[in-house]
C-alpha cells in the first residue's frame, strides 16, 4: 500500500507531495536510531553482563528459579545474556514491532527460543497469570530505558508500574541504582546558549547598545536539557564553583515514585564567580555492592579512568533561571526539581542564621513546576543560534559589510527570522528599514526587542511570505539593499538557508534595478573526513558479547538504502572530532544577485585521499559558505 505524505522543503519553502510505503515511519524510526550506538559501548555492555550473571547467581544461591523481565529489550541481547548466565527463562517486552520481530529473529539465531519469550507490547499492557503474557511475576527486572538525562524515555513510570504489577517483591534489579551528579560551573559560551548579550554597535553618531527585552532576560527558557559531549569542551571554557557532589539516587530494586519530587544538596563554592550553569552526569550500579559501575562521568571528574566514547549517554548542561554571584565558602542550596520525564535546577542563598526549622520553611517554598519559555524567543531561536547572536565578532563582520552598501537613501529589506541585521542596517544610516517574518513567533521576539530599544517606529515588520509580499507593504518602494545572514528556524542543514535565494527570486519585483543584495554568493564545499567515534552510530557490530546481532545490522542496512535515510545529518564538529582525508574542495557556487534558475544544479567530480585508510568508515563531510562580496 502507498500513501502522499506532504513535506515541506526547507530550501525552497514549497511543500511537495511523495508516494511513501506503508513501512516509511519504521524506516525513519530505525535509521535515525542509536541501536549501533549501543552495541558497540563495550563499557555498557561489559557492565550489563557482569551485573546480570550477578543477579542471577544471586537468586540461585537462594534456591530459586531464575525469572528475568527484560523491558525495552531491542534486539534481545540482555535477555539473551540473562539466559547463558543461567536464567531459568526470561520475558523480553519490545514495544516497537520491527524491532520486537527483529528480537525474536536474534533470539532463534542464538538458540535461546526456548529460554526467551519476546513479547510485543508496552510493559503497562503486559499481563501476568496462567493465561497471561507472563506466567508469573520476575524475580530480575533488567532494564535499559536510560537516556543522557536519566529519566526522559520514561524509566521512572515504567519502574514503577513494573514494580507494582510484574515483578516480586525484593526482587534484584540490573541496574541496581542510579546516581546523578552536578557540578556548579560559570561559563560564557555555555550562557550564551541560553540568553541573549547587550549587542555593542559602532555607529556613526557613537557606539549603540541593544539590549534584550525586561521578559527576555529574566525568561527561564526552556525545560529542555542541553545534551552534549562535555569531554569536547575545552577547561578553558568554564570554571567549576564547586566540586561535585551528589544530588540523588534511584534504587531500582525497591518501589520507584514518578510523582514530581524534588532533591536539594548545601553547597558551597570553592571560588568566586558567577553560577550560571548545572553540569550534570549519573553513573549505574549494576550490583548492590557498587563495585560494577557504569559511569558517564567527564574527563575531570575521573582524570584516572579511560572514557568510553558513547552517543546515546552524554552528559547534561542545565541553565540557571538568572546568573548568581556567588563566594567562596558561603552556604547555597542547590534544588533539582523532577516530573516523570525532566529535570531542572535552583540556586538560593541561605539566609544568614539559618537553622532547622528554617531550612524546612525554605524548602516549603521550593516549587517543582517545570519552567517555561514567556518570552518566545528560546522557540524561535534554538541555543546554537542564542550563541551566534552573541558572536561578537560574527556581528562585527556584519557591520564591516553593512557600511561598504548602506547609503543615506538606502531601503532595505532584510529576509531571515528573527536577525539582528534590520537593527544594524538602522544604526548605519540606512533611510528606511523592513524586516520580513515568516512567523507569528519571529513577529513577536521582533517587536519586543525593537520596543525595548526604541525602534517600533523605526523598523517596519512584515510578516508575509515572500512571494505574497505586495507593495504596500513596502509602502511603494522599490529595495534598494536586500540583506540576510541568511537564517531561517526550517534550516536542519546548511544549504537549507539557500532557502535565502529562493526568497530572493520571489521578491525580485520589489527590488530596485541596482540593488544590493548581501549576502552576494553562496559556495558548497566538501571534505573526506576520518571521524574519531562518530562512525560507531552506523556502523555494523555483528557480534556483540558473542551474540550474533547480524539480523540488526541488516535491519538498519536497508533502512539506511531508504530515500529519506540517505539525507546527511547535522552534528556540531567541535562535539565530534574528525582527520581530513582530502583537500577541501569547492563544489558549487551560488549567485544571489541573480534568480534562482530555471534548471537544476548539479556537479560530479572526484576527492584525492591524502593518505590511505585502513576501513571505509570515511565521511563526506560538507560545508556552505556565504560570502558577502
Amino acid at each position: 500500500m502507498k500513501t502522499f505524505c506532504g513535506r515541506a522543503n526547507p530550501t525552497t519553502g514549497s511543500m511537495e507531495w511523495l508516494e511513501e510505503g506503508e513501512d516509511y515511519d519504521y524506516h525513519q524510526e530505525i535509521a535515525r536510531s542509536r541501536y549501533a550506538d549501543m552495541l558497540h559501548d563495550k563499557d555498557r555492555n561489559v557492565k550489563y553482563y557482569q551485573g546480570i550473571r550477578a543477579a542471577v547467581s544471586r537468586v540461585k544461591e537462594r534456591g530459586e528459579k531464575a525469572i528475568v523481565l527484560d523491558i525495552g529489550t531491542g534486539t534481545g541481547l540482555l535477555s539473551m545474556m540473562a539466559a547463558s548466565a543461567g536464567a531459568d527463562f526470561c520475558y523480553a517486552i519490545e514495544v516497537f514491532k520491527p524491532m520486537a520481530n527483529a528480537a525474536v529473529k536474534i533470539v532463534e539465531k542464538n538458540g535461546f527460543s526456548d529460554k526467551i519469550k519476546v513479547i510485543n507490547k508496552h510493559s503497562t499492557e503486559v499481563t501476568v497469570g496462567p493465561d497471561g503474557d507472563m506466567q508469573c511475576r520476575a524475580n530480575i527486572l533488567v532494564t535499559e530505558l536510560f537516556d543522557t538525562e536519566l529519566i526522559g524515555e520514561g524509566a521512572l513510570p515504567t519502574y514503577e508500574h513494573a514494580h507494582k504489577y510484574l515483578v516480586q517483591e525484593g526482587c534484584e534489579a540490573v541496574p541496581h541504582r542510579a546516581t546523578v551528579y552536578v557540578q556548579l560551573v560559570e561559563s560564557r559560551r555555555m550562557w550564551s546558549w541560553k540568553k541573549l548579550f547587550p549587542v555593542h554597535i559602532e555607529a556613526e553618531d557613537g557606539e549603540k547598545i541593544l539590549v534584550p527585552p525586561s521578559e527576555m532576560e529574566n525568561c527561564p527558557g526552556l525545560p529542555s536539557v542541553c545534551d552534549i559531549q562535555l569531554n569536547q569542551m575545552p577547561s578553558s571554557d568554564f570554571s567549576t564553583l564547586s566540586d561535585v557532589v551528589k544530588m540523588f539516587s534511584v534504587d531500582f530494586s525497591k518501589p520507584v515514585q514518578s510523582a514530581s519530587t524534588y532533591y536539594r544538596v548545601q553547597l558551597e563554592p570553592v571560588k568566586s564567580g558567577k553560577a550560571q550553569i548545572v553540569l550534570s552526569w549519573w553513573d549505574i550500579d549494576m550490583d548492590p555492592s557498587g563495585m560494577i559501575n557504569c559511569s558517564m562521568a567527564p574527563y575531570w571528574a575521573k582524570p584516572t579512568s579511560a572514557l568510553q566514547w558513547r552517543d546515546h549517554w552524554m552528559q547534561c548542561v542545565y541553565f540557571l533561571p538568572r546568573e548568581e554571584p556567588v563566594l567562596q565558602g558561603e552556604k547555597l542550596y542547590l534544588t533539582a526539581c523532577r516530573d516523570e520525564y525532566s529535570v531542572w535546577y535552583n540556586l538560593q542563598k541561605a539566609r544568614e542564621g539559618e537553622n532547622g526549622a528554617d531550612e524546612e520553611e525554605h524548602k516549603a517554598g521550593v516549587g517543582v513546576e517545570s519552567p517555561v519559555c514567556r518570552c518566545r524567543a528560546h522557540l524561535l531561536w534554538n541555543r546554537p543560534r542564542f550563541g551566534e547572536l552573541n558572536d561578537q565578532n560574527r556581528t562585527r563582520q556584519y557591520i564591516k559589510s553593512l557600511r561598504k552598501v548602506l547609503k543615506t537613501d538606502s531601503v532595505c529589506l532584510c529576509i531571515s527570522d528573527g536577525s539582528l541585521l534590520p537593527v544594524l542596517a538602522h544604526y548605519l544610516g540606512a533611510k528606511q528599514v523592513f524586516t520580513l517574518e515568516n512567523s507569528g513567533v519571529s513577529c513577536s521576539v521582533m517587536e519586543k526587542f525593537f520596543k525595548a530599544n526604541n525602534l517600533e517606529d523605526k523598523i517596519k515588520i512584515i510578516e508575509a511570505r515572500p512571494e505574497l509580499l505586495k507593495p504596500s507593504h513596502l509602502e511603494d518602494k522599490k529595495i534598494s539593499v536586500l540583506v540576510g545572514e541568511p537564517f531561517f528556524t526550517t534550516s536542519l542543514l546548511p544549504w537549507h538557508n539557500l532557502y535565502f535565494w529562493y526568497a530572493r527570486t520571489a521578491v525580485s519585483t520589489h527590488l530596485a534595478s541596482n540593488v544590493t543584495v548581501l549576502p552576494q554568493s553562496a559556495s558548497l564545499h566538501m571534505m573526506v573526513v576520518e571521524f574519531q567515534d562518530l562512525w560507531r552510530i552506523r556502523s555494523p557490530c555483528g557480534i556483540c558479547e558473542g551474540f550474533d546481532v547480524g539480523t540488526m545490522d541488516d535491519m538498519i542496512k536497508d533502512s539506511l538504502n531508504f530515500r529519506e535515510s540517505k539525507e546527511a545529518e547535522p552534528h556540531p564538529l567541535w562535539e565530534y572530532p574528525c582527520k581530513s582525508l582530502s583537500e577541501p574542495q569547492e563544489v558549487l557556487t551560488f549567485d544571489f544577485t541573480k534568480t534562482v534558475p530555471q534548471h537544476g544544479l548539479s556537479t560530479e567530480g572526484s576527492a584525492k585521499l591524502l593518505r590511505s585508510v585502513l576501513s571505509l568508515q570515511s565521511i563526506l563531510l560538507v560545508i556552505i559558505h556565504f560570502f558577502t562580496s
